[in-house]
C-alpha cells in the first residue's frame, strides 16, 4: 500500500466513525470509496463546491443554525444561505473554516424600497455575510419599468463592498419567458455576478429549461444560481450540466447522502 492508499484508507475511516457519531447513518458506504466517486458524473467532494447550504425558514431556531454550520463542516459546502439577523451567528461558527456566509436580502417578496435593501446589505456585509442574494423587484419588472429594477439592483451593488458576491433572484415561476430574459439582461447590466432562478417561497423552483435559458442570456462570465426543488444528487447534477454554477440547498445532506427529503426547498 503506497502512501496515498494509506490516506484514503485513514480517510475512509476517520468519516466512518464521524458519520456514525453524528446520526448520519445514510451516508454512502465509503468502503472502495476512490472507485465509486469514478462512477459518478460529478463526485461528491466536487458537488460540494457547488452548494449554497440553505436554511430561510422564520421558524428556524438557534439549534438547527448549529446543525447548519455543523453540516457545512463536514461535507466543506461552498456556502451557508441564511437571513440576514442570522449572519453574524453563523460567521462567528464558521470563522476561520474558508466556508462562506451569504445572506439574503429583501428576501423572499423584493418589494421593499431599494434603500432599505441597501441597508440590510451593508449590515449583513458589516456582521460577516461575504455573499448577498437579492431578491429582485419583481412587481417593477413585471409593470415595465426596467429603469427601477436596475437601480434597485445598482443600489445593492453600491452598498456592497467591492469583493462581494451578488446575486440576484428572479423568482422564475412567477415570470415569463420575456420578463426573464430582460431579468438577466438588466442584472448583467447593473454589476451582478450572478444570476437566480427561485427564493423557495413562491412555489416552483430551478427548471433545467430557465438554466439554460438565463446561461444563454448572461454568457459564460456571469455565475448561475438555482435554488428551489434540487433535493437529490441527479437533479443538482442536472442543473449543473445545464449551466448552473451555484446550487441553493436546504435538502444538501441529503443530496450527499441520497436519503429522500419532502419540502419546496
Amino acid at each position: 500500500m503506497n502512501k496515498d492508499e494509506l490516506i484514503d484508507k485513514i480517510t475512509e475511516q476517520v468519516m466512518l466513525k464521524l458519520n456514525e457519531k453524528s446520526g448520519l447513518q445514510n451516508l454512502p458506504n465509503r468502503e472502495n470509496n476512490q472507485e465509486k466517486q469514478n462512477i459518478l458524473p460529478i463526485p461528491l467532494a466536487e458537488l460540494a463546491k457547488y452548494i449554497d447550504h440553505t436554511l430561510l425558514k422564520p421558524d428556524s431556531t438557534e439549534e438547527q443554525f448549529d446543525q447548519l454550520c455543523k453540516e457545512a463542516l463536514m461535507y466543506k459546502f461552498k456556502s451557508v444561505c441564511v437571513n440576514s439577523s442570522w449572519v453574524s451567528y453563523v460567521s462567528k461558527k464558521l470563522r476561520g473554516s474558508g466556508i462562506l456566509v451569504c445572506s439574503v436580502v429583501g428576501f423572499p417578496l423584493g418589494g421593499m424600497d431599494s434603500r432599505s435593501k441597501a441597508f440590510e446589505t451593508q449590515n449583513a456585509i458589516e456582521s460577516g455575510a461575504k455573499e448577498i442574494d437579492m431578491v429582485i423587484n419583481i412587481g417593477a419588472l413585471k409593470s415595465g419599468n426596467l429603469k427601477l429594477v436596475e437601480e434597485d439592483i445598482r443600489a445593492v451593488r453600491r452598498a456592497a463592498r467591492a469583493n462581494t458576491i451578488l446575486k440576484v433572484i428572479f423568482e422564475t415561476n412567477l415570470l415569463t419567458e420575456k420578463e426573464k430574459i430582460l431579468a438577466c439582461e438588466i442584472s448583467k447590466k447593473a454589476g451582478a455576478d450572478f444570476v437566480k432562478t427561485s427564493t423557495g417561497f413562491s412555489g416552483g423552483g430551478a427548471t433545467v429549461e430557465d438554466i439554460i435559458l438565463m446561461r444563454r442570456i448572461v454568457g459564460p462570465t456571469m455565475g448561475v444560481k438555482a435554488s428551489g426543488g434540487i433535493k437529490d444528487y441527479n437533479t443538482a447534477v442536472a442543473m449543473i450540466k445545464a449551466g448552473a454554477n451555484r446550487l441553493g440547498c436546504g435538502a444538501s445532506v441529503s443530496i450527499m447522502t441520497g436519503a429522500t427529503v419532502l419540502g419546496d426547498y
